[in-house]
């Protein structure tokens, strides 16, 4: 029986982690729970499961502090969104838990940081991301010095025909209106500027100890094939799944055991499967998240922390869909060559960061 502590129970991965328990309750038993302020949903939720509970809007990491040495849970899944997962991972590391992680910011911003104190403390990291899920269990199969190559699939996204005339004004409720997945907004509005799959090539570069030019992105609209990975002798290995998170969570959970899945098993008769290779030249925030992988040190924080500036500002109406790739260029283009080594030194940078898009976005403000 692994008892689980869930970060962010009232999201997306937290939802669907707790209805995974709730399925297998011979399996895993709620430690305990965090959210960010609904606390509503938490005081419920923590007596159906009879388990304790944080408000981190109220309690901060104090709270999240008393909760782990409270719950004594075998395994942490990280559903936190943004930058803001960073901490919590950094804590539940430090203690020696399991880590699912679903929060891209924790690798993004201090892979380094957070695979030192992981290995100090012999605290497994298991990526719960569909992509990346998917490419740990090829990895696993094939063997790491067997692979050459990692392919991570897009859906494209709901833009993915759009001409560009037609991307310069797409709305916010356009951008939200995800073909495939169902997110949080701002997951979902990076997944339309192929931002998201920015993200997740560094990533996967970090991860699994890859160069950029080993990973590959392909858009692939039916979301059925969640990763492939290319062995030395050029054949390709795909993980081929319905898109449905709970698949990569429960792996994640049972791991590293394979357990049988109550989720209804995937038929290929009748099944269509296409493949593109995606816009650079449209979608920019993809190109840009190569330029920030190659550069390394700080880049990568600059990335995320411009795209969540501008994300924002898009969602409040401040800039345009295709200046969010403006805000970030914009912002790239300082001097990021500096290697973080301490948390203090990465929330630095995410900072100075996000003090030079938010000028680059009074800029573009101030020009409409």
């Amino acid at each position: 029986m692994k008892r689980v502590l869930v970060l962010g129970c009232t999201g997306s991965i937290g939802s669907q982690t707790l209805d995974i328990i709730r399925h297998c309750p011979d399996q895993f038993t709620v430690a305990g729970l965090t959210c960010g302020s609904d606390k509503n949903s938490l005081q419920k939720l923590c007596a159906e499961f009879n388990c304790p509970g944080t408000l981190y809007s109220e309690e901060g990491t104090e709270g999240l502090s008393r909760l782990l040495d409270k719950a004594h849970a075998d395994i942490a899944v990280n559903g936190v969104a943004g930058s803001a997962g960073l901490t919590p991972s950094v804590m539940v590391l430090e203690r020696g838990i399991s880590l699912a992680l679903a929060n891209k910011e924790t690798v993004v911003m201090a892979w380094d940081l957070v695979k030192t104190l992981a290995q100090k403390n012999n605290s497994p990291i298991i990526p719960v991301d569909s992509e990346h899920s998917a490419v740990f269990c090829l990895i696993n199969q094939a063997q790491a010095q067997n692979v050459s190559e990692l392919v991570i699939t897009a859906s494209g996204g709901p833009f993915r025909t759009w001409t560009k005339q037609q991307l310069e004004t797409v709305t916010v409720t356009q951008a939200l209106n995800h073909p495939t997945w169902h997110m949080g907004p701002k997951i979902t509005i990076d997944s339309a500027s192929l931002a998201n799959k920015g993200l997740e090539v560094i990533e996967a570069c970090r991860l699994f100890n890859m160069q950029s030019s080993q990973v590959t992105v392909v858009v692939h609209p039916q979301s059925l094939v969640h990763s492939l990975v290319r062995t030395k002798d050029g054949m390709l290995y795909a993980q081929i799944s319905e898109p449905d998170m709970r698949h990569p969570i429960q792996n994640a959970l049972t791991w590293p055991d394979m357990q049988p899945s109550y989720l209804k098993p995937f038929t290929l008769a009748g099944t269509e499967m296409s493949f593109y290779a995606p816009r650079t030249e449209d979608f920019k925030m993809l190109p840009l998240a190569y330029d920030a992988a190659r550069i390394g040190g700080n880049a990568t924080i600059a990335y995320n922390a411009a795209n969540e500036v501008a994300v924002q500002a898009f969602m409040d109406g401040a800039i345009s869909f295709l200046q969010i790739a403006d805000v970030v260029a914009h912002v790239l283009q300082h001097d990021w060559k500096a290697v973080p080594d301490s948390i203090a030194q990465v929330m630095e940078a995410d900072k100075e960061s996000r003090q030079y898009a938010s000028q680059k976005v009074k800029a573009l403000q101030e020009k409409r």
